[in-house]
């Protein structure tokens, strides 16, 4: 009997030191939310590159945590452009954008239902990353409480009443564990916001949502000129600019097409 006992004591011991990468995030997915071209590269970084198209891409991340469940951020154009394969003009003919692959059958593919994500975030609320925030209509929605407050167009709110949300004020450590980190990084929209994500053998990801829009305009600090904050942009820039450095993470930039196309993409993950 006392063996039996020393064994269970063990067994204890055993399982309470495990190590972190046990708990946490364990996958990632890339998934394809659209893409577009722009007719000119120099709305992101004026005075650069004035009149040259640029190739944009628009990623949504689908993201496991083993105690927590599925979280996603952004949800990039609304599924129904697919049904429009030569795609539509945006922006006020400023952008062409199309998306040849909805977010439903990518979910889909990989055996992911949308009554399965337990919890979304969006990096802000321009129509490439929240077209598809209804297919998730109980899903707990985090996002800044100064980006939920800001009118839409006429005046319209961005959300629907009853979509259950969290509304921040700053940062948010979704489970607790620093795995899934909100970071609020304000200046292309009121209440802007980026993710850090820790993955056990891929390291520390920042997902930059708006806050740079591709390689060149984070490494010369350009600032679109329809952001709303020149200086919050900046400074949102440096910030990351700060984790990176301090956590040795990497920065994956939402609409820089050429370093998309280096990322594996779903049904293939990250860990």
């Amino acid at each position: 009997m006392k063996f039996a006992r020393l064994a269970i004591a063990a067994c204890l011991l055993a399982l309470g030191s495990l190590p972190a990468s046990a708990a946490g995030v364990d996958k990632l997915y890339v998934l394809y939310c659209g893409e577009g071209v722009g007719a000119d590269q120099s709305r992101w970084s004026p005075g650069v590159n004035v009149g040259v198209p640029l190739a944009v891409s628009d990623n949504c991340y689908l993201i496991h945590h083993t105690q927590g469940g599925w979280f996603l951020w952004d949800t990039g154009f609304p599924d129904a452009l697919a049904a429009t394969p030569a795609g539509v003009s945006a922006a006020g003919g400023a952008l062409h954008v199309k998306r040849t692959k909805t977010l439903a059958a990518q979910l889909d593919e990989i055996g992911v239902k949308p009554s399965d994500i337990k919890a979304m975030a969006i990096s802000h609320t321009h129509p490439d990353h929240i077209g598809n925030v209804e297919m998730f209509p109980n899903t707990m929605l985090y996002v800044q409480k100064a980006e939920y407050e800001w009118p839409g167009a006429n005046n319209a709110p961005r959300f629907k009443p009853e979509h259950p949300v969290t509304k921040l004020e700053g940062d948010k450590d979704i489970f607790g564990d620093g795995s899934i980190v909100i970071l609020s990084t304000p200046g292309h929209t009121p209440g802007h916001q980026s993710l850090v994500v820790k993955l056990p053998k891929t390291g520390e990801v920042v997902l930059s949502g708006d806050a740079v829009h591709f390689k060149s305009n984070w490494e010369n600090r350009g600032v679109p000129s329809n952001n709303v904050s020149k200086e919050q942009t900046l400074a949102s820039m440096e910030r990351i600019a700060d984790t990176l450095s301090k956590d040795k993470a990497q920065l994956w930039i939402n609409h820089d097409k050429a370093q998309r196309d280096g990322l594996k993409m779903s049904p293939e993950f990250y860990d």
